[in-house]
């Protein structure tokens, strides 16, 4: 069951001007979908690309051998790291 089909508890409002309701209306049409419906999947398929394009990182060679080499590399405890590790401390709570 996909987002746009299950159980609905949330509500979104929108306003908008009468020549976008009505383009996006005749786009639903197309579509055989209301335009609720048609706005949510719409929604919800460019929210699912704008969080992958966030969430994943792609280097070309070079750039992923120059970050897996900082991975690789033994960590060292400068003042502005162990400042930002103790700044982390207080304000994350683990559980």
């Amino acid at each position: 069951m996909d987002a746009a089909t299950q159980n609905k508890n949330e509500r979104i409002n929108l306003r908008v001007k009468s020549s976008a309701k009505r383009l996006i209306a005749r786009a639903a049409d197309f579509e055989g979908k209301t335009v609720s419906h048609f706005i949510l999947t719409s929604a919800l398929k460019r929210a699912e690309e704008t969080v992958q394009e966030h969430q994943m990182l792609t280097l070309n060679a070079r750039n992923s051998r120059a970050f897996f080499d900082a991975l690789a590399a033994p960590v060292r405890f400068n003042r502005k790291l162990t400042a930002a590790l103790e700044e982390y401390d207080k304000r994350v709570i683990s559980k």
